[in-house]
């Protein structure tokens, strides 16, 4: 048996695709909040500036999300990703795609050129030296900033249905 609603959201998600109904039970409510506090504690939300940071770092810190992500929605079982209606979203459509629609083209583009890069740097030269002196760092550094505005939205839609004051 489904948890009752503890709350319904008319929202529409542009950067996913996604419009329609949002009826927030517990188990919902409790999974959003756990992704929100993990989003807005990593790189993923803050600047990277140009003369701060290592990428490979930020890479890993978007990476994490996965993990953490399937995590807390195998936690909450099927429920949170169960919609009453075709138009209905669910926590678990709006993770899922942020996963596979936001994090995983920026990773798959940037992973495998990074590493090739990373296997160049001589031992006496710094990580952060390396990769400051990458043709393709603005670039990433670009892509690592697109990418941030869309998850700064998506946690903006999870401190709404969390129904917490915003901490990013």
């Amino acid at each position: 048996m489904a948890n009752a609603t503890f709350k319904s959201f008319k929202m529409s998600i542009p950067f996913l695709g996604l419009e329609g109904t949002w009826d927030v039970d517990e188990h919902q409510r409790k999974a959003a909040w756990e992704i929100y506090v993990e989003l807005v504690t990593r790189i993923t939300v803050v600047e990277l500036k140009p003369d701060e940071g290592i990428l490979r770092e930020a890479l890993n810190s978007y990476y994490s999300l996965f993990n953490i992500t399937r995590e807390i929605l195998k936690r909450y079982g099927p429920a949170v990703a169960m919609a009453d209606h075709e138009s209905d979203m669910t926590l678990g459509h709006i993770a899922v795609g942020v996963l596979n629609k936001v994090l995983r083209p920026l990773l798959a583009k940037w992973h495998p050129i990074l590493e090739e890069y990373e296997k160049q740097r001589p031992q006496d030269n710094s990580v952060a030296a390396h990769e400051r002196r990458w043709e393709h760092a603005a670039a990433l550094r670009a892509d690592i900033a697109a990418v941030r505005q869309t998850l700064l939205n998506y946690a903006d839609v999870l401190a709404e249905v969390s129904e917490v004051s915003k901490l990013h």
